[in-house]
This record gives C-alpha cells, structure tokens and sequence, in this order.
C-alpha cells in the first residue's frame, strides 16, 4: 500500500538499484557557531555548580537561583526529608575518576553494585567541564554495556562538533557512596537532573533543543 502523501512512509519509496548501494549521503554539517552557543547556555547553568561544588555543600547550595529547583516533597518523602538534596549538593562530579566510555570492555571492571554515573565532556574551548547525562544502576560494571539512548546522543553530539573542527573529551564517572535500594538512587537520580540540568536525559532534552538527534524519546 502506497503512503499518504507527507507520511513517513515517503522516507522509504523504492530507490533504483544502483541508489540502493550508495551510500546515503550525510547531513549537513550543524554550524560551528550554532554548537558553541549550545554550549554555552548548557554552561551558563553548570558552571556556578561545578564552582559551588568545589567550595562544599555549602557553597554548592548558595551557588545559583536554579536551587529553588531541588526540593520537591514528593521526591523526598519517606527518606527523611531532604536526603536526596543533601546527597545532590555534597556532589562535587570532578572528584571522581574520569574513565574511558569503553570502560566496560576492561578484563576488570573498576567499580561493582550500585552507583550514579555522570558523562562529561571538557571541551578544550570551554571554560568549565559540562555534565551531559546521569543515571543510576545497581550494576556498575554492566549498565554501560549494550544499547544505551545516551551511547547514541554522544556518537551524534561527537560527530557533529568533529565535523565542526571542535574538540570533545568524554568521560564517564561513577559515584558508589549511595543508596542500596533502587528507589533511593531513582530519587537521587532525579534530584542530580533538576540540579544539573544534563541536557542528554530525557527530563531535559526539551529545555536545552539538543540539536543531535531527532528522536524526541
């Protein structure tokens, strides 16, 4: 059956033989100043963070408006109140080891159980790191492994800044000193998005306009 004009459907019309073994040719490539922009505004929120996190929870609770974000009683109810946020703001993400995204591939994983892990990049342009993805596991040595959503944001975010001539440096970094229970973690998960604002998970992908894919999933 033939699509509706405008369908998807259009996307896969029958090609001739020789089209069908070309390659399909690339998208242009996103401006360079269109992607330096787009980090700049993901660093105008994270920066204060990653300053205040350097100073101690402290500094890290005072160190931008955005905290009026963090405390939601429904995400903290039934942990003692503001666990979550406590937890969030004694965070300071350039403590822990940066390791390589392939990490899995180790004959021996360096961290096991459960844990948060963050994804960054420090691009050599920019003056702050920036804080791209977190998520929770109780598996530390395995969540990597396999399809991620994140794995296929930072193949499209590191070919399109390449194709740019920009630099990008991933690494992931896991944090071990947190709940046991997966509910607890899913609470501090949440709580780390709303106060980072990582613009690869899905709570956020909207705020920032990711440019590097169109999936909105």
């Amino acid at each position: 059956m033939t699509a509706p004009p405008g369908r998807q459907g259009d996307l896969f019309a029958a090609a001739s033989p020789e089209a069908a073994t070309s390659p399909a040719p690339l998208p242009p490539p996103l401006p360079r100043q269109h992607l330096l922009c787009w980090q700049e505004r993901l660093l105008a929120h994270q920066s204060p963070l990653f300053a205040g996190a350097a100073g101690g929870p402290a500094a890290a609770l005072a160190a931008g408006p955005s905290q009026g974000l963090l405390f939601d009683p429904a995400l903290d109810a039934g942990t003692g109140g503001s666990l979550p946020l406590e937890l969030a703001t004694s965070l300071n993400p350039l403590e822990l080891q940066a390791q390589s995204l392939a990490f899995w591939r180790w004959p021996s994983a360096p961290q096991q159980g459960a844990a948060i892990y963050l994804v960054m990049d420090r691009p050599a342009e920019a003056p702050s790191p920036l804080l791209l993805y977190v998520g929770e596991t109780g598996c530390a040595d395995r969540r990597w492994k396999g399809d991620h959503d994140c794995k296929r944001y930072l193949a499209a975010y590191s070919e399109a800044l390449g194709r740019a001539g920009l630099s990008t440096s991933l690494s992931i970094r896991f944090w071990c000193d947190v709940p046991g229970d997966s509910q607890g973690r899913r609470r501090l998960e949440q709580t780390l998005i709303r106060r980072w604002l990582p613009p690869f998970n899905k709570e956020t992908r909207e705020r920032w306009a990711t440019p590097f894919t169109a999936d909105p999933d």
